[in-house]
């Protein structure tokens, strides 16, 4: 890591290595407008609270594995996964949520502060169009004390997704 992107994380709050992936993908702009907030916002009830917005405007990144590979799902704060549409979209046999220690060892970051993109290792991603319905979206930026806004389809570009219906529908 070098020492500049150091600094910026240790000033911003954000995790180096995030810090490091925004500078990787030009976006050093934006390690400025991470906020760091002294409660935790590891839930996406937590971060709505702390950014007083709507919580559909938290971009929550859930790591599952689809056979055993895991895949990275963004999905609106508001709403919750159906992992039966996440498997048809795959076309795997079984899809469930991937142990804590399967997504440190997957992204780099723990659960709770995985952003949607800057990981350790390259997954496929899944981003749920409910996301779209936002000009801004809050997202974790490697630890759970920290969040960073950007436009959805940006964010969906950059974590390198593909849009889809992945969400649980109400009756």
């Amino acid at each position: 890591m070098t020492t500049t992107a150091a600094t910026d994380a240790e000033n911003s709050g954000a995790h180096p290595h995030f810090v490091e992936a925004l500078r990787g993908l030009g976006l050093e702009g934006l390690v400025g407008r991470v906020r760091r907030f002294p409660e935790a916002t590891r839930t996406a009830a937590e971060a709505a609270a702390a950014l007083g917005c709507e919580l559909s405007q938290i971009c929550k990144s859930l790591i599952f594995a689809a056979d055993g590979v895991p895949v990275l799902v963004l999905m609106d704060g508001a709403s919750r996964v159906d992992v039966e549409l996440v498997r048809k979209e795959l076309g795997a046999e079984k899809v469930t949520r991937a142990r804590a220690d399967v997504v440190r060892e997957t992204t780099g970051y723990a659960i709770g502060g995985v952003p949607p993109f800057g990981h350790r290792t390259r997954t496929r991603v899944l981003a749920d169009r409910s996301l779209l319905t936002h000009d801004v979206v809050w997202a974790a930026a490697g630890t759970p004390y920290t969040v960073f806004p950007m436009a959805p389809r940006d964010l969906v570009g950059h974590a390198g997704g593909t849009l889809v219906d992945v969400r649980e529908r109400t009756s």
